[in-house]
């Protein structure tokens, strides 16, 4: 398959190392020189973050099916930012960094109808998929930066170090990183700003951010 992926380098190595060498890869990192090759391409990766309705506008009238990276917003939500409907196959993905190279792609339907042709298209892209609820955080991203924001409590507690959390939660828990690990791959300000879209959709208090996470937020924003 002709695979576009707009995003950063990061991305695009990620993308060929999760459907491999068989497929022709086009990278652009944004929308608007992408617009070029949307004619060339039979599917679209967009990793970009933080998603604008006018940069998903870049993409009416394409024939090709759009993976949209939705770890901070929902499908449903984003599209409803639009002045109107927008007439393309989009699919919702888990977009920040470590999350789209794993056995199972992570996927959000916006309509029920297109089922049968994400199978067919993860078919061809050589990879099981499983569906979840289109909401912000998806599954995993929210499991994951979940567990990184008890771990920040724990530090801040004073219970355990960030060495001591990564140990135990690699060798304890079989897990790929340590949470600590884990955030400095996906990124403190990507982290935060998940927690902080989870929140707002859900209301619930496990999500509430850590003041320690929160303050190196900052810190890396240059608040």
């Amino acid at each position: 398959m002709n695979i576009l992926v707009v995003g950063g380098n990061d991305n695009a190595n990620e993308c060929r190392h999760k459907f491999g060498p068989d497929h022709t890869y086009i990278h652009e990192e944004s929308q608007e020189p992408a617009r070029a090759s949307l004619d060339q391409c039979e599917v679209v990766f967009d990793f970009l973050n933080d998603l604008k309705p006018n940069q998903l506008e870049s993409y009416r009238g394409i024939r090709a099916p759009v993976f949209i990276n939705t770890a901070k917003i929902s499908l449903h939500v984003l599209n409803h930012q639009l002045t109107s409907p927008l007439a393309i196959r989009q699919f919702g993905f888990a977009g920040l960094p470590t999350f789209l190279d794993r056995p199972i792609l992570e996927v959000s339907l916006l309509q029920p109808e297109h089922r049968k042709e994400l199978t067919d298209l993860c078919h061809r892209l050589g990879t099981d998929f499983q569906i979840v609820e289109d909401r912000a955080g998806l599954v995993t991203p929210r499991v994951i930066c979940t567990i990184i924001n008890e771990a920040y409590f724990t530090v801040e507690e004073g219970t355990a170090t960030r060495e001591d959390i990564d140990l135990a939660m690699t060798l304890g828990t079989n897990y790929p990183f340590g949470p600590f690990e884990w955030c400095r791959k996906i990124g403190v300000n990507e982290v935060y700003e998940l927690l902080a879209a989870v929140y707002e959709d859900s209301k619930n208090e496990r999500y509430k951010i850590c003041p320690l996470l929160k303050k190196e937020h900052l810190a890396a924003t240059g608040v």
